[in-house]
């Protein structure tokens, strides 16, 4: 006798169409400006330091140092913050990160002289640092599983509009001195106390949001409870293989989107013959398209479309920098690759790195795990960034051969996290279109 087949189900609602309550957005929101404040800070000193120098009668190791020290001190606020988050609570170091950036800010804008300014650099930097895993960590702590994606993704956004500001600003004041400088930074002083008082009266995850992410296999806890965090918890495998591949995708990506963000203008200018207002010009341009871009991501970060566009999208960014190495940083050659490379870059890059630290990293650890990759990372650019004038001069095809070559180990750094790691995070059961991406 035949069976009648079952009768299937309504399909299972797809997790990336879900809306996302309000607060959710909100605590992204508060957790992104981390990235804002950091970015805000790389680039206003960047656009500022001619200022400082004339205005403050710096030598150029002094300026040299105002340089790199923003570099090396959010590596070790990144190193650091971290490990506290975890150690005291993520919440609590959470809030004193930002109060502690807004101070250094502060400083800096109101600094008198070189010595005043630099000491407000090193601090708004260390804070700066900290923020950056332990806000990843707070905000990954409160999203459900099927809303992580995008509320991690959303950062990324916020990172975006930090650059957009500062540059815009710098654009406008560019020809009002020490002053432009002080409101450049003085904005980020007053986002800095905003945020501040904001995060103070954010609730901790509860109710069915937070019941509903633990079921579906997230390790969730109450952040704000401190909690201690052994060496032994950092070196096991579940946090040492996806800490040592989320690195080496971050890091050789990083080596190129950290030289263009710092050299882009220069490189222009000095490799390409590009007039300085054209170079400016063209940074500037591409900015929207950026944000633009990285919204869309945010759209798709939950859903199988996120690591299925990241093949399309590490393919066309290799490519970007082949054109750029093959054309020796030519003119016409440089714009092909900021085409190419603007419409790849938020389909494969950071945005990505955040999401799947924040999926693939034990949640007791994670401050601590990313924190350290964030440090490394960051002291990498720092050396390579101290070497990158050299070498551009002595020959800029081997400058960007080399920065290739990293594109391309870090497309397949990601494809290793997509196919082994990602299937296997903690709550991958509960997230089904998982399954769907590695198809």
């Amino acid at each position: 006798m035949a069976r009648t087949p079952p009768v299937p189900g309504p399909a299972a609602p797809d997790p990336a169409r879900r809306p996302i309550p309000r607060h959710l957005w909100r605590a992204a929101a508060l957790s992104g400006m981390a990235s804002y404040l950091d970015a805000g800070l790389i680039v206003s000193i960047s656009v500022n330091l001619a200022v400082y120098r004339d205005g403050y009668g710096m030598g150029v190791w002094m300026a040299g140092a105002i340089s790199a020290i923003v570099t090396v001190c959010i590596a070790v606020g990144s190193l650091v913050g971290g490990w506290l988050a975890d150690l005291f609570g993520r919440r609590r170091v959470y809030n004193w990160d930002i109060f502690c950036f807004a101070l250094g800010a502060v400083v800096v804008t109101l600094a008198p002289n070189d010595i005043v300014l630099l000491a407000g650099v090193l601090v708004a930097g260390l804070a700066a640092g900290a923020d950056l895993p332990t806000s990843l960590a707070v905000v990954s702590d409160a999203a459900p599983a099927w809303a992580r994606g995008r509320l991690v993704a959303f950062t990324q956004v916020m990172w975006m509009l930090g650059i957009a500001v500062a540059a815009l600003l710098g654009f406008v004041l560019s020809t009002a001195g020490i002053t432009g400088a002080r409101l450049i930074t003085g904005q980020l002083a007053l986002a800095a106390l905003v945020t501040w008082l904001l995060r103070a009266r954010l609730k901790p995850p509860a109710g069915h949001d937070a019941q509903q992410g633990r079921a579906a296999g997230r390790e969730a806890e109450d952040a704000a409870a401190p909690h201690g965090v052994r060496a032994k918890d950092v070196w096991t495998r579940a946090a040492l293989l996806p800490m040592t591949a989320t690195f080496v995708f971050y890091v050789t990506w990083g080596l190129g989107a950290n030289t263009f963000g710092q050299f882009g203008t220069y490189l222009l200018v000095t490799v390409s013959d590009a007039s300085q207002s054209l170079a400016t010009g063209i940074n500037l341009a591409f900015i929207p398209i950026g944000v633009a871009l990285t919204l869309a991501f945010v759209r798709v970060a939950d859903s199988p479309w996120r690591d299925r566009l990241f093949h399309v999208a590490a393919a066309v960014q290799v490519l970007a920098f082949v054109v750029a190495a093959l054309t020796a940083g030519a003119l016409a050659g440089m714009l092909v690759f900021f085409v190419l490379y603007q419409l790849s870059n938020p389909f494969a890059g950071e945005a990505n790195y955040k999401v799947w630290s924040q999926l693939t990293l034990p949640a007791e650890t994670r401050g601590t795990t990313q924190g350290l990759t964030y440090a490394l990372s960051r002291g990498v650019f720092a050396v390579a960034a101290f070497f990158t004038p050299a070498l551009a001069e002595y020959s800029a095809a081997v400058l960007l051969w080399s920065i290739t070559a990293c594109m391309a180990l870090a497309a397949f750094a990601g494809v290793f996290v997509i196919r082994v790691l990602v299937p296997r995070a903690p709550g991958a059961a509960a997230r089904p279109h998982l399954k769907a991406a590695r198809t």
